[in-house]
């Protein structure tokens, strides 16, 4: 029984990180691809969320007045939730500019300052797109060409992380892994995430936001609901700053899971195949076999410990978990993560991401929700 469930739990590790990619990639090859014209122009409206960004909106505004896209279609809301700070100011003087700002008396979260610049929003499509987030001069105009297939109903663009010493990162490595696996799921179906920095989606599935889910999850489900499906495009890039602080990063991943489980459970009908089919197991496979990865990694450690003592191999594998572990768990090990030692980063951040899961499970069973929050500093 110790080795059956000790194999089950690897095994279970393995296709959430390994097996299920692979499995997207069988079902791509029977999809046959859709073409659609490259050029297609709707009427937008570019929603930047910002809370006391007195710093960094300058740089964002300058960024996307830039941007090419023909200027009577497009229309851009800053919507300032409660800023406290400069940021209102400094975004009055864009008015001319074309900008227009939403100022909130109140802070109620970004979800909430998406949901109310959404009452003024007049385009088709809506994109979304963070402060801290720098887009191409063609990034608008190449995330919404995706919706000349009427089957989209939303578009997620691609991550790019920018260390500030022009080194990788072990959140680079990270981001690239699901950015292949995005892809994947877009060929065979639908991305099961968006990338909440940079998105775009019809205005019609921009509703039923909530202050305690994450907004881009919530589109796509949308989505999904009303028959249509989401996707990825890998020349719309999000260009956005590794974080400053690590520790201040843990706390993020564990908000963002967080989150995204209480948005899970609250939409546990896609998981019925009869009705959303392959979306059903992407939804499974890629959130909540992936959430679950963390007790997976727990039962392997703790039964292999239990074997290690009845063979050689199993000996081998615990030591090497042993050794994995210790690399994670070091003195300092966030300044190692963020230094030079590349060999590592990947290890490291592995560990990081399951423990924010680990964390976030403990919060969410104990009813902690997660409304309002101070954006990274990057």
């Amino acid at each position: 029984m110790q080795e059956y469930i000790f194999i089950i739990s690897v095994g279970l590790v393995l296709y959430a990180y390994l097996f299920y990619p692979i499995s997207m990639y069988v079902i791509s090859i029977f999809k046959k691809e859709r073409s659609y014209q490259s050029k297609y122009y709707p009427n937008i409206s570019l929603i930047i969320a910002a809370y006391n960004e007195e710093k960094r909106i300058e740089r964002k505004l300058d960024n996307t007045i830039s941007i090419k896209y023909p200027k009577e279609k497009l229309q851009i809301i800053v919507s300032s939730d409660g800023s406290t700070d400069k940021t209102n100011e400094i975004c009055r003087e864009y008015e001319e500019k074309g900008v227009e700002l939403l100022a909130m008396g109140q802070r109620a979260g970004k979800e909430n300052a998406q949901k109310q610049a959404l009452q003024l929003a007049k385009g088709d499509v809506i994109v979304f797109t963070d402060v801290a987030t720098m887009v191409d001069p063609d990034g608008i105009e190449q995330i919404v060409s995706g919706f000349a297939d009427p089957e989209i109903g939303c578009v997620s663009s691609e991550d790019r992380v920018i260390g500030k010493d022009g080194k990788q990162s072990g959140e680079n490595f990270y981001v690239r892994y699901e950015m292949w696996l995005r892809r994947l799921e877009s060929r065979a179906n639908s991305p099961v995430g968006l990338s909440g920095s940079f998105f775009a989606a019809r205005k019609s599935v921009c509703h039923d936001f909530a202050a305690d889910m994450d907004s881009d999850f919530r589109t796509l489900l949308n989505s999904v609901k009303m028959g249509m499906r989401g996707t990825t495009d890998p020349k719309a890039i999000g260009y956005y700053f590794d974080v400053a602080d690590q520790r201040q990063e843990f706390e993020r991943k564990i908000r963002t899971v967080l989150r995204g489980l209480t948005l899970f459970f609250r939409n546990t009908e896609f998981l019925n195949l009869f009705k959303y089919g392959i979306f059903s197991y992407q939804f499974f496979c890629h959130k909540l076999l992936r959430w679950l990865v963390p007790f997976f990694l727990i039962l392997a450690f703790i039964f292999n410990a239990f074997l290690a003592a009845t063979s050689k191999i199993y000996f081998i594998l615990f030591l090497g978990q042993i050794i994995f572990y210790g690399l994670s768990i070091l003195p300092r090990a966030y300044d190692m993560y963020s230094s030079s030692w590349k060999i590592l980063k990947i290890p490291v951040y592995f560990v990081v991401v399951n423990a924010s899961i680990f964390v976030a499970w403990w919060r969410y069973l104990r009813h902690h929700r997660v409304v309002m929050w101070t954006p990274s500093e990057r």
